[in-house]
């Protein structure tokens, strides 16, 4: 290799994400928006074919209803599209689901987690060779482990050693799709007030306790020490599809035995990957471990003091909330205040891969940044990419016979499904990506302004976000909580 290929190799290399899908069922238009627009078209033809004017007067209601709500946009979305997210919403509202006080008199049941919602529906499995905590959601038939991560700082790496991590990295992703049996992926990295551990242990370890008057204001000067700053966590949630994994968990001996010992297989095979790309996996999280991050991300208050008396908090029969009422915007649970940002939009140009930044290494803000992956297998994505080009080549032709123009945007998602199959030919691995920005803060006008900042550093990451409303509570527990669910 000449001097001149081997600069361009250690080059950081751009990347493109792929655009949101905006196709319709027919010529863009989604299925409710051809239905509403369908009962306008009848009312409008009968009143025209049967009654002229007078009955074409009568109907208007129904044909302008149609139209408005088939059209005119509220929030990034079309009105007939809220209707499913505010008949929910209403629906829970009167069943009182938007509030959630625990029950301390009455315990929960063994093996559960006491968390609000349908994830009380989640239970506990505690493996015995790794003495890891295992989830089990029995609606989505998933098993979840969680394991901590630890890292250098990418920013300040050279870019050569930037493009190799990023390249392990999609090693690691590759793994993934290739077993088959990983239903998603999770990594949070969220930021967490310094409760002053560490002070606390040098003074465990170098510190003379001799009962002195210097020894006992210094260790009192540390028991006292709030949060002096703030420090970035990383974990990664990987959850076993137990649907997918059917016939091994049969031929591990079945049950959930059987179920630990094939998640365990995965948590080998991904370990070793993460190790591979200069990650450095932590023990996989016990139950104790599991119970401090629930309840932190709950109340972020008691965080510090978790954190630095390890004896306490670490069940996870009593690691969910006191008290959580949701609004149509946001989330109030035991000692602060919670929005859910959607980022809608990844950057529709050439970015390099750590254009997150700005969003990531955002300072003053307690956030948890959560990214869904979720692998698709090769069959399953195949189809789909053949599924997309018929499609667009159909609504291209629909729209070439009634004379409207083609614009750049549907040709551009056209070149990102051409890319993509492009890519799983060469043997690369298809993914879907969720991002979650989870916002906390002690107060609402804390929270607004903490949320004004998140979409700003977005901004500048070239990403588009969106707030998530009517449904707080479970895309809170999916952005904070390390559990791999979805919304």
């Amino acid at each position: 290799m000449t001097t001149t290929n081997t600069h361009r190799a250690n080059q950081l290399r751009p990347v493109q994400f792929s655009r949101l899908p905006k196709r319709g069922v027919l010529l863009g238009l989604s299925l409710a928006q051809l239905v509403t627009l369908t009962v306008g078209l009848i009312a409008f033809t009968t009143a025209v074919y049967m009654g002229g004017g007078i009955l074409f007067g009568l109907t208007s209601p129904i044909w302008a209803t149609s139209l408005v709500l088939s059209f005119v946009p509220v929030g990034g979305r079309k009105i007939i599209e809220w209707a499913p997210i505010t008949l929910h919403w209403v629906w829970r509202n009167i069943g009182g689901q938007l509030r959630f006080r625990a029950d301390v008199v009455r315990p929960r049941p063994a093996g559960t987690l006491a968390l609000p919602g349908d994830a009380a529906a989640l239970r506990e499995w505690v493996d015995p060779e790794t003495g890891a905590a295992m989830i089990q959601d029995p609606h989505a038939q998933t098993l979840t482990a969680v394991v901590g991560i630890t890292h250098p700082a990418f920013v300040l790496l050279d870019s050569g050693e930037q493009e190799r991590r990023v390249a392990g990295w999609g090693r690691v992703l590759a793994t993934v799709c290739r077993s088959g049996r990983i239903a998603r992926v999770q990594v949070s990295e969220r930021t967490v007030p310094s409760s002053g551990s560490g002070l606390a242990e040098w003074w465990a370890r170098h510190g003379v306790d001799d009962d002195t008057w210097p020894a006992v204001t210094y260790k009192e000067l540390i028991e006292r020490a709030g949060p002096a700053g703030e420090r970035h966590a990383t974990t990664i949630a990987l959850a076993l599809d137990l649907r997918a994994a059917a016939r091994q968990i049969r031929a591990a001996g079945g049950g959930m035995k059987g179920a630990a010992s094939v998640l365990r297989q995965e948590m080998t095979t991904f370990a070793t990957a993460l190790r591979a790309a200069d990650l450095t996996p932590t023990e996989w999280l016990t139950p104790g471990d599991v119970a401090v991050a629930l309840r932190s991300a709950y109340d972020p208050a008691a965080a510090p003091a978790l954190e630095r008396h390890g004896d306490i908090g670490r069940s996870l029969a009593t690691a969910g909330p006191v008290a959580v009422t949701e609004s149509w915007d946001r989330l109030r649970t035991d000692s602060a205040h919670h929005a859910v940002l959607w980022i809608s939009e990844w950057p529709r140009s050439q970015v390099f891969p750590g254009f997150l930044s700005p969003l990531l290494l955002t300072s003053g803000i307690q956030r948890t940044f959560t990214l869904i992956c979720t692998p698709v297998r090769a069959d399953v994505a195949a189809r789909d990419i053949r599924r997309k080009k018929v499609g667009l080549l159909s609504d291209a032709a629909q729209r070439a016979k009634i004379g409207q123009i083609e614009d750049a945007a549907r040709t551009a998602e056209y070149h990102d499904v051409i890319q993509q199959e492009s890519d799983l030919t060469a043997g690369h691995g298809v993914l879907r990506y969720t991002g979650l920005v989870a916002v906390s803060a002690p107060s609402v006008d804390e929270l607004d302004a903490a949320v004004s900042a998140i979409e700003q550093a977005a901004v500048q990451a070239a990403c588009e976000t969106r707030r998530l409303v009517g449904q707080q509570a479970q895309s809170f527990a999916s952005a904070a909580l390390p559990l791999c669910r979805t919304i």
